[in-house]
């Protein structure tokens, strides 16, 4: 369970709309936080998984005899033997149909494999022992007899005539399809359009590469029966759940501790196959068991993001105005097709696809498709990156061919704040924005119009310059709208706030403190931020942008009901009438007097010697942050070498909290996507179906050097 109180991060009373200092900081940094692995429990055992080398293969037999007779081997379990046990698949609805109408049909997702792996990395036996490398040893000791069969990596060798099949059942490597928009209006305002533009765009595959790669502790209560799991999680509650309905458990019986994490960017949402067995595996035994994944492993089997095709067409008008968008996406969703991995590319990426654009007709035609590689899922952005992408890319094709420029095309199209509220194709409703000011705003920052000047400069040293724009929307919330936060001002002199939200190194515990500053008027270092623990209360996590929105909002209004029942408490204290009694900076005083209590004093007089409230809000619906950035790169014509000269944005994200960390986020995020556009991909081998990207010396991610100084600047002038 992480907590966060430090003693002396601020002197003074430093509420939302202050770069404060992040209250988590000091522990971090002096190397005292509490991360998976750095939790060890007396008797714990250890736990390695024996993965596939096959892409696709029969498991014909495992002998595991050589490995249980290896000294400090406890245990060796196979697929076969959890199914004996119970152990339960891994559910994985998907609410769209496939192509011909039928159910979406993909294989069981089995905590170990049992008959047949599908991607190189499935998990075939786990090693119980009393040490890791005992356990390593009996994991070299395992003889498993495997039928190697023909696999598909690529979503072409996929979709041909007579492709192996992921999933026999199903009959092909189809999992869904989405149909969105009017297939017909569409047809005809390309028809009828002046400038027609298609594009091919693909949208690789890349990894999240946490800082710290997933780990599991496991240990069972033998009194009460009840496991607990100590996990690095964005989402302790669903995970506790798909862990006890995996197991055979009630909810109750399980509990999911997260303490530190040290990055998720969506891919430690929900619960694993690894979690399930070392689950299992604790229990069984009746002893803590602990897995730590090494790198490697995360890089085969932590998911992965994105890996779609798209082929995409705008029609305008004569004067640049978009009269339709029509998308044809095929999604790699991987060999397990996952309810998080479909819903992504066939609805929530969608939602945004017309970006802040007034778009009249869309026409999506958008497919998930099985491969024999690791099944997908979260990563940051979740879906709205591809789909800014895809709309982006081509609002530039159409500058190039109407001869129109990049920027005032894109401000032609533009939504303007006098069309809001204002429905998308999509029906997705966007509540406030002024599109065309944050753009303006954004272009005037990056001196768009001097370009051409500093082009002939570059040119002048041997090199090439080029510039990208994207003006974009964001969706925030998960459409998981509750929240529930529990308040404890306690005698002792600290606020505790319980979130079942999960920080995962973003600062939430700083901003939601600088949130309960805003309320209670006492000093940042009286907070104790605290998250991680389904057993104080359950929620639905920090996944869709949604923890300082859902997340932050709750824990405001939590906090006014907390004071609005300590002046129940302290009316009676005073002896007045509460609506005499008016709170400020800590103390309740009856207006007009000198006569007041403070509020931790009240906390003491209490039978429990705290005012405790437990407070679930909801807030109305999604928001829309939206933005301008602008790129500019120099690229030597010799070497092919990119450097990234000029990064400029300004963003609307709407009331900011902490304007150190947001920047940190925006800054962090366009890393994140210069990262993908100039080196990061995961690559399998196509005859072999091999990851050839498995480790930090093969897949390249961006560097501290790559931008030297980003512009970001933040507008708070839209509700």
């Amino acid at each position: 369970m992480a907590s966060t109180a430090p003693a002396d991060v601020n002197a003074g009373r430093f509420g939302s709309g202050h770069s404060v200092r992040r209250i988590e900081d000091p522990t971090l940094v002096a190397g005292t936080g509490r991360y998976v692995d750095d939790v060890s429990l007396p008797g714990q055992l250890h736990l390695v998984m024996l993965r596939s080398p096959y892409p696709h293969a029969r498991i014909l037999s495992i002998d595991t005899s050589a490995a249980l007779a290896i000294p400090g081997v406890v245990a060796v379990y196979t697929g076969a033997d959890l199914v004996a046990a119970g152990v339960k698949t891994m559910p994985t609805p998907c609410p769209f149909p496939r192509p011909d109408g039928k159910p979406s049909a993909v294989a069981p997702l089995q905590a170990l494999a049992t008959d047949t792996v599908r991607f190189a990395g499935e998990a075939v036996a786990a090693i119980v022992a009393e040490t890791r490398d005992a356990a390593r040893d009996a994991r070299d000791a395992i003889a498993v007899d495997y039928e190697d069969l023909p696999s598909v990596v690529t979503l072409a060798d996929a979709l041909a005539d007579g492709a192996p099949r992921v999933w026999e059942p199903a009959g092909d490597n189809w999992v869904a399809q989405a149909k969105h928009g009017d297939a017909a209006a569409s047809d005809a305002a390309f028809a009828r359009a002046a400038h027609v533009v298609e594009l091919h765009l693909v949208n690789q595959r890349v990894a999240a590469v946490a800082m710290e790669p997933r780990g599991v502790l496991a240990y069972p209560d033998a009194e009460s029966g009840r496991l607990t799991l100590r996990l690095s999680s964005q989402m302790p509650s669903g995970s506790r759940d798909t862990i006890a309905d995996a197991l055979g458990l009630a909810k109750d019986q399980v509990r999911v501790v997260v303490g530190d994490v040290g990055g998720g960017f969506g891919m430690k949402t929900g619960a694993y196959q690894d979690d399930i067995v070392v689950g299992f595996a604790a229990r069984t035994l009746g002893r803590p068991v602990k897995w730590a994944a090494e790198r490697g492993e995360e890089f085969l089997v932590g998911r992965a993001g994105r890996d779609c095709e798209s082929r995409a067409a705008l029609a305008l008008d004569a004067d640049g105005k978009v009269l339709a968008l029509r998308i044809r996406t095929d999604a790699n969703v991987g060999a397990y097709a996952t309810t998080t991995g479909v819903v992504i590319q066939l609805l929530i990426g969608p939602w945004v696809s017309t970006s802040i654009y007034e778009v009249p007709v869309i026409d999506f035609d958008l497919r998930a498709v099985m491969t024999h590689t690791a099944p997908v899922g979260a990563y940051r952005g979740a879906g709205r990156p591809e789909a800014i992408y895809i709309i982006e890319r081509l609002m530039d094709a159409a500058a190039r061919k109407t001869g129109i420029d990049p920027a005032e095309l894109r401000l032609r199209n533009m939504l303007r704040p006098e069309q809001m509220p204002y429905k998308n194709p999509m029906g997705q409703t966007y509540d406030t924005g002024n599109f065309p000011s944050i753009a303006k705003q954004g272009l005037a920052l990056a001196d768009w119009s001097g370009f051409e000047s500093r082009a002939a400069q570059s040119k002048a040293r041997g090199k090439l310059r080029g510039r990208g724009l994207a003006t974009f929307l964001e969706w925030t919330g998960g459409n998981q709208f509750e929240e529930r936060v529990t308040v404890d001002v306690s005698a002792d002199g600290f606020i505790e706030i319980y979130t079942a939200t999960q920080a995962m190194g973003q600062g939430i515990a700083t901003s939601y403190a600088q949130l309960a500053v805003d309320v209670f008027g006492v000093p940042i270092e009286r907070v104790r931020i605290v998250q991680g623990d389904t057993d104080r209360g359950v929620g639905f996590g920090s996944a869709g942008s949604r923890s300082l929105f859902t997340g932050g909002s709750a824990v405001r209004v939590a906090s006014q009901r907390t004071i609005e029942q300590a002046k129940d408490l302290a009316a009676d204290a005073l002896e007045a009438s509460a609506k005499d009694i008016e709170y400020r900076e800590g103390s309740f005083s009856i207006v007009g007097t000198d006569r007041r209590i403070g509020l931790f004093e009240l906390a003491a007089k209490q039978s429990e010697r705290r005012v405790y409230v437990d407070s679930t809000s909801t807030v109305s619906g999604p928001t829309w942050p939206n933005g301008c950035h602008v790129c500019e790169v120099e690229v030597d014509p010799d070497t092919g070498e990119v450097d990234v000269v000029s990064y400029a944005s300004v963003n609307d994200v709407g009331r900011v909290v902490n304007p150190t960390i947001v920047v940190g986020q925006l800054d962090g995020g366009a890393v994140q996507g210069l990262g993908q556009a100039l080196c990061e991909q995961v690559v399998y081998d196509r005859e072999s179906g091999q990851l050839l990207t498995g480790t930090l010396s093969d897949y390249a991610l961006p560097r501290a050097d790559l931008v030297r100084a980003f512009r970001t600047e933040l507008d708070q002038s839209v509700p």
